[in-house]
């Protein structure tokens, strides 16, 4: 690697260490990611917005705060991307559609980007999501297709797949992501990087999701003490969601140093329901085998529920079905054909099978928290099978049949459950595309989540391992 694209691929921690000793300056740093935009993005489209004049500015200011000896907050001058989902003063924020309007006004900063803003981060730029962040991919009529830097044909996953695909190419160190069924931990899965969907409340969030209690906002990077780092930074209450949990005090990263000696931890391969390739089974039967070494108590053991993903469907397009309630047929005609399709199946719900849906989901979470009485974590497949094409809601085999969420059962169970759960790589298929982990902790315990993902990371066979960029160009 160059001397810039070292620096594009440094982590915020160094970063940081850098800063203080003032070896290394967040201009530097802010114009090596941004070269790294520029040489590489084209061939990607991980960014919707990338403000060059603003960073460089932010990052000249940061510089001089660190001179001084007085950083401002926990990531001064560090390089960050917010996924286009979030309110950010200033920019637009279209959420992949081409119903919004630019002109804006653009007057508010949601609560995520309000705190890494008063922590120093300097923001590059914003990144792409599908229509409204409703599927697993991303593509959307107003940017078209973002691409995995593993292998442009293949698609980073999704909602947050620009933040993964820029997190894997060295675009930022730091990445805001969402997540109402796995749209954090899908993209990390598919991209070798590293993202926490938090304890639901733990990240505020306004303006609401129309998804509702589904929606987390949470950390995606390339290490685990990042996101520790930038979770830190995210968690804490906010005025403006009622929902958010009291201010949390924890020290993450410092968490971080805890041991899983001793801690149980139940292997599920498939969640008792699940279909998955080969290899991705193998790998993540190696990452158990892995957590037994380090001392954990691991036992092959389902949580004992059917697929719920019933649940969820009546729950997320529900919520579709409110956020575009008021479009015009003209609106209608312009959005994803996917989402279109989506609001016609929600059109038949009834108020009965919401509030069985509500129910059964109640359900759900008390089955998980029994479960955890027994078992510190829950270890997983991210999804059952490594990234496929472009262009695609599922592979062929799965579209046609019409099966295209059968890829990702790992994940929306414990939206519905609101639980803390990551993905962390832990395998690279025959193919050359990598392969996730999912780790889920008991309700409001990010620290043991995050303290096993470190661990992991540790003796993982993929620690560290990037994308071949040279091929982008």
């Amino acid at each position: 690697m160059s001397m810039s694209e070292n620096l594009a691929y440094a982590s915020a921690l160094d970063l940081l260490k850098w800063y203080k000793e003032g070896s290394i300056s967040p201009v530097e740093v802010t114009q090596a990611v941004l070269d790294q935009i520029s040489k590489y993005n084209s061939a990607l489209n991980a960014f919707v917005l990338v403000d060059e004049e603003y960073a460089l500015a932010e990052a000249r200011a940061s510089e001089e705060r660190w001179r001084a000896g007085t950083p401002k907050g926990l990531i001064d001058g560090v390089p960050t991307t917010v996924k286009d989902i979030l309110l950010t003063k200033g920019w637009p924020t279209l959420r992949g559609s081409k119903s919004v309007d630019v002109a804006g006004p653009w007057e508010d900063d949601a609560p995520a980007v309000a705190r890494l803003k008063e922590n120093g981060a300097v923001i590059v730029g914003k990144t792409t999501t599908p229509e409204f962040g409703w599927k697993g991919v991303t593509d959307s009529p107003r940017t078209g297709i973002t691409r995995n830097p593993w292998n442009t044909d293949m698609t980073p996953g999704g909602s947050s797949g620009g933040a993964a695909a820029a997190c894997a190419a060295g675009m930022g160190a730091l990445h805001i992501g969402t997540d109402g069924g796995g749209s954090i931990r899908i993209p990390s899965a598919f991209t070798g990087t590293f993202g926490h969907k938090p304890s639901f409340g733990r990240v505020p969030a306004w303006p609401a999701s129309p998804f509702g209690s589904v929606a987390h906002i949470g950390p995606m990077t390339r290490t685990v003490g990042e996101a520790a780092l930038m979770l830190q930074v995210l968690s804490g209450a906010d005025s403006r969601d009622w929902g958010a949990l009291p201010t949390d005090e924890t020290d993450y990263v410092q968490a971080l140093s805890g041991t899983i000696k001793g801690k149980r931890i139940a292997y599920s391969p498939n969640l008792g329901y699940a279909s998955v390739h080969p290899e991705v089974a193998a790998a993540v039967k190696k990452a158990a085998e892995l957590f037994e070494q380090m001392g954990a108590v691991v036992e092959e053991k389902d949580p004992g529920f059917e697929n719920p993903l019933p649940i969820f469907n009546i729950l997320w397009f529900s919520g579709a079905h409110f956020a575009l309630r008021n479009f015009t047929e003209k609106q209608l005609s312009e959005i994803d054909p996917g989402l279109r399709a989506v609001l016609e199946e929600a059109s038949k719900i009834t108020l009965d099978d919401y509030m069985e849906a509500t129910l059964a989901r109640s359900e759900l979470g008390i089955k998980m928290r029994q479960f955890h009485e027994g078992y510190d974590l829950l270890l997983t497949p991210s999804l059952s099978i490594p990234a496929f094409e472009v262009g695609k809601l599922a592979p062929q085999a799965m579209e046609e049949a019409g099966a295209w969420v059968d890829w990702t059962p790992f994940s929306y169970p414990f939206n519905l459950t609101q639980q803390p759960a990551c993905s962390i790589p832990c395998g690279i298929s025959s193919d050359g595309l990598p392969i996730g982990l999912q780790l889920v902790g008991r309700m409001h315990d990010d620290v043991s989540v995050l303290v096993a993902a470190n661990a992991f990371e540790g003796v993982s066979p993929v620690a560290g391992a990037l994308p071949d960029l040279s091929k982008l160009i």
